[in-house]
């Protein structure tokens, strides 16, 4: 069986390509120029896709004595995750590029071009399971919960699950590291990259900023009332706390949070903590990598990439998904993603569009 083994030139997808080979598979190694300029060097932990990354992960495939490219998917994920990400921001929501980057350049983009060169799948570092079940490839989480990335891997459908490979699922991170020192790679000790990895620098607001220029409106109270101004409601996002520079007591400050973003109205909402508290989600554009019982049944929803699992009912509605959780969480937000769990395994996910109350406060 032939396989793409997508390679960043990090430490997880060397020893994922490596550990494919162990297994009997024809390996290629396949690095994702994804920016349209990359730099040589690093800016820091949080950056990748450079110069440097790309020579990294060529060096690990002649170790392994297996065939490299670089596909240039620049272009691809530009429009598919970078405007996606400006776009989202603008409309007061809050997205997560990791998951539309799984969903629409790792296992769309990736994956189609590799099946339509003759592969049969695409292999990854992504710390996930993947378990043959009775109804064809379930995905499950990780056994390193400080690594588990199932929940950003929530957005693959059934079909491409079944061309998915992940085989570093079954091992902690420490045990990675100490793998691939004993196969010799230079990327033994490279640090991880994280956060958003075309925002090299973590300033969020001023990549946003640039893109969208100077904004200025009002941060406004519950009661309408204007306790300080902002530069563009788009660099703010439900729950956040530092950085508001209200003009309210000195003591008051940490008491506000952003409970809402207006984008038709330029405003900012602020409010207390327990403003930030739902137990009601609406889910739009619902993908399923394990089917979904008919009407209302049990799951854990999960709506941070390494947040706690609530316990929630849940019941398909039309394309979206209705999640009732059993206590309010703080700081939920449209254009997060919702993912869905039985147990370890993933059942899909969905963008989030609407949140609200219905029980008590948790």
């Amino acid at each position: 069986m032939r396989i793409v083994a997508a390679m960043s030139g990090g430490v997880d997808s060397a020893v994922a390509a490596a550990r494919m080979l162990d297994a009997g598979y024809d390996v290629v190694g396949v690095h994702l120029a994804l920016s349209q300029s990359a730099a040589t060097l690093r800016e820091s932990a949080r950056g990748c896709c450079t110069i440097e990354d790309a020579g990294d992960a060529r060096r690990v495939a002649d170790r392994l004595g297996i065939p490299f490219y670089v596909w240039d998917m620049a272009d691809r994920f530009r429009e598919d995750v970078m405007e996606d990400f400006v776009a989202e921001y603008a409309a007061g929501r809050t997205p997560n590029p990791c998951l539309r980057c799984n969903e629409r350049i790792k296992f769309a983009a990736l994956l189609d071009k590799a099946l339509a060169l003759g592969f049969d799948g695409v292999a990854t570092g992504h710390y996930a399971q993947i378990v043959e079940g009775p109804d064809g490839r379930e995905l499950h989480r990780a056994v390193d919960p400080a690594k588990d990335q199932s929940y950003v891997l929530g957005v693959l459908t059934a079909d491409q699950l079944a061309r998915a490979h992940f085989p570093l699922g079954d091992t902690t991170k420490p045990q990675i590291r100490e793998e691939a020192a004993a196969r010799g790679f230079s990327v033994a000790k490279k640090p991880d990259s994280h956060d958003i990895c075309f925002i090299a620098d973590g300033d969020t607001k001023g990549w946003l900023t640039k893109r969208l220029g100077e904004q200025p409106g009002d941060i406004v109270d519950t009661e309408g009332d204007v306790v300080g101004r902002h530069e563009g409601a788009y660099a703010y996002t439900v729950g956040q706390r530092r950085g508001l520079g209200l003009k309210v007591p000195r003591e008051d400050h940490a008491k506000r949070y952003v409970v809402e973003v207006q984008p038709e109205r330029n405003t900012v909402v602020v409010g207390t903590a327990e403003l930030l508290g739902v137990d009601h989600i609406e889910g739009a554009d619902a993908r399923w990598c394990g089917a979904l019982p008919e009407g209302e049944s049990t799951f854990g929803a999960q709506v941070r990439a390494h947040g706690e699992e609530i316990p929630c009912r849940a019941w398909r509605d039309g394309e979206g998904v209705q999640v009732h959780l059993e206590r309010r969480i703080r700081g939920v937000a449209p254009g997060q993603s919702v993912v869905l769990y039985g147990g370890t395994r993933v059942v899909g996910s969905a963008t989030i569009r609407q949140v609200g109350r219905i029980g008590a406060p948790g």
